[in-house]
């Protein structure tokens, strides 16, 4: 058998639970269409708890029916673009299926942008409509795209009375020098009030919809170099993930599941996997702002939570942390990790403490999410999993674009339903993004991976991340790996530093803990990593921080430090 017959062959099925079919089908409905079902079939059933405040899916779905007639009063249409630029609440919940009722596309805009970055999303996606948190109106006052509607949203609106000062306090110390416009602002600047905006009663527009060809959203992904760009997923894209999602894990129970939702909602992961495939499943959402530890654990027992996400980040911390061992994890039906690599020390770490394995997934904003995961009756440590139902997978050079044999790196290659129509006005993107083998459409993923015999994929790091020194190709998640190996690191992160003799000098940052700083030098670090990988991989120079820049998600962000690493 060929390397290309390898993977039409698809090797992975054969371990595949039995449970789970190969394949899905996907019904030609749109996003609202889904959560409608939903919200008729489990109306008096909780679908969001909020620091105490429990909402039913029968007064969600009015909520969101009454959001979705204001903008569309408001003059938004089918084919506008509404920004959601909120934290974890009820009200992003409320604006994101609002605005694809009304017909609009979404562009969720991170919390954390600076105006800057706020203005590029805004005008780059086209967006005239903004739902805001009132603290972060001055961001999208400084940032002066041009807008027909502004609507600020109070995150105390939706909280229970006791909880309100709290939140004040909270927010009030997580964006200082911010200010929310006083009522004397908001009428001079015409701007809209979110619980006044969605308090009249009204029907929402009867919109036909295109499933396959309208767009529902605009997540960005973040950017390596230039201004970060969207992935265009349609209500198609959607509705695969929800309907792939629920094919691969048959014993999550429609209407029958508690989710720890502390993941941001603007991130795809949070997106896709915790609000979009939660809520179309009538599952109750335990909704944080902010991932508060101890509430976080607390509220997994008291709400006897059935299914949790992460990111590696966040297990790395809780395999160590006191009250981890308070909650029962073995009565969680899944605990998945995605949106970076897990080390094996934190999947191992955290098995020893809990009693139960996480199970890796790997996806990307512009296969909406998901594409691969570990089979929940037989997890591969070390491995990402294999691709989920419907979804096909290969690995190719990257130079001439053959099909790789098993074990032998190249780029992962995707084709499946929930995969974007494109960058948003990125034609030259495009162009390099998808390439069509024997007339099928496959999207390369910049992602260099193997394939196992029994067709598991193993990452090795991102293209971009590849650091070429003294000739060699140095995979940066090689020597984090080794970094890890170390008993006294706790966090690592590498990168290629431009130098004309020898192409690029491996940096590596590194992280000690506590009782270790001061006590551990450079030279030893260099000197461990001498004795556990090959001569041409040892960083030359070793850099010690209090902490590493982190993404949205919690990954150790190489882009930053590659970033900081030239500028010296």
């Amino acid at each position: 058998m060929d390397a290309k017959e390898l993977y039409t062959s698809k090797p992975w099925l054969k371990f595949y639970p039995e449970d789970v079919a190969p394949d899905v089908e996907i019904p030609n409905v749109s996003v609202p269409d889904l959560l409608d079902r939903t919200a008729e079939k489990f109306k008096k059933k909780t679908a969001l708890v909020f620091y105490g405040r429990k909402i039913s899916y029968g007064e969600l779905i009015d909520m969101v029916n009454r959001c979705a007639a204001a903008l569309a009063g408001l003059g938004v249409k089918k084919g506008d673009t509404v920004a959601i630029y909120l934290l974890n609440s009820p009200q992003f919940v409320i604006s994101y299926f609002g605005a694809l009722k009304a017909g609009a596309k979404v562009t969720p805009v991170s919390p954390v942008y600076t105006s800057k970055e706020v203005k590029h999303q805004l005008e780059d996606s086209e967006a005239r409509t903004i739902i805001c948190e009132d603290m972060l109106y001055a961001n999208v006052e400084r940032a002066g795209a041009k807008l027909d509607n502004i609507i600020i949203s109070n995150l105390g609106d939706f909280l229970p009375l006791l909880k309100r000062a709290f939140a004040k306090k909270m927010i009030s110390k997580a964006y200082q020098g911010l200010k929310p416009p006083t009522a004397d602002e908001i009428k001079r600047l015409g701007l809209h009030v979110f619980k006044d905006f969605i308090a009249a009663k009204g029907t929402p527009p009867a919109i036909q919809f295109d499933p396959a060809k309208d767009i529902a959203a605009l997540p960005y992904t973040g950017g390596t170099t230039g201004l970060p760009k969207a992935a265009m997923l349609t209500h198609r894209n959607m509705v695969a993930i929800y309907v792939m999602g629920k094919a691969w894990w048959p014993f999550v129970q429609e209407g029958n599941e508690t989710v720890i939702a502390f993941l941001p909602l603007f991130h795809i992961y949070g997106q896709a996997v915790l609000m979009l495939s939660g809520l179309t499943q009538g599952h109750t959402l335990v909704l944080f702002t902010t991932p508060d530890i101890e509430e976080i654990l607390d509220a997994v027992e008291r709400y006897q939570a059935s299914a949790f996400y992460g990111v590696p980040t966040l297990y790395e911390y809780l395999k160590e942390h006191e009250k981890t061992g308070r909650v029962n994890w073995k009565k969680l039906k899944i605990v998945v990790s995605g949106a970076d690599t897990l080390h094996d020390s934190t999947a191992e770490g955290w098995e020893r403490r809990t009693g139960i394995p996480i199970l890796e997934g790997f996806g990307m904003t512009e296969c909406t999410s998901i594409s691969h995961g570990n089979p929940y009756n037989r997890p591969k440590k070390g491995s990402f999993g294999m691709p989920i139902c419907g979804m096909d997978a290969a690995v190719i050079d990257m130079d001439d674009l053959s099909f790789k044999p098993v074990n032998q790196e190249g780029e992962l290659i995707l084709s499946g339903p929930n995969v974007m129509l494109g960058y948003w006005k990125r034609p030259d993107a495009n162009a390099e993004t998808f390439i069509e083998i024997d007339g099928k459409r496959w999207m390369r993923t910049g992602d260099l991976v193997r394939m196992d015999e029994e067709g598991y994929f193993h990452f090795f790091d991102r293209k971009r991340d590849l650091i070429k020194h003294k000739g060699y190709s140095v995979f940066a998640r090689h020597v984090e790996e080794v970094l890890y190996m170390h008993p006294q690191v706790k966090a690592a992160g590498v990168v290629g530093v431009p130098d004309p003799k020898v192409g690029q000098l491996i940096k590596a940052y590194v992280v000690l803990q506590s009782e270790a700083r001061g006590k551990i030098s450079e030279e030893e670090i260099i000197a461990f990593c001498k004795q556990n990988m090959a001569h041409y991989k040892v960083p030359g120079i070793v850099e010690f921080r209090g902490e590493l820049p982190k993404t949205d998600v919690g990954k150790v962000s190489r882009r930053e430090l590659r970033e900081e690493a030239e500028e010296i």
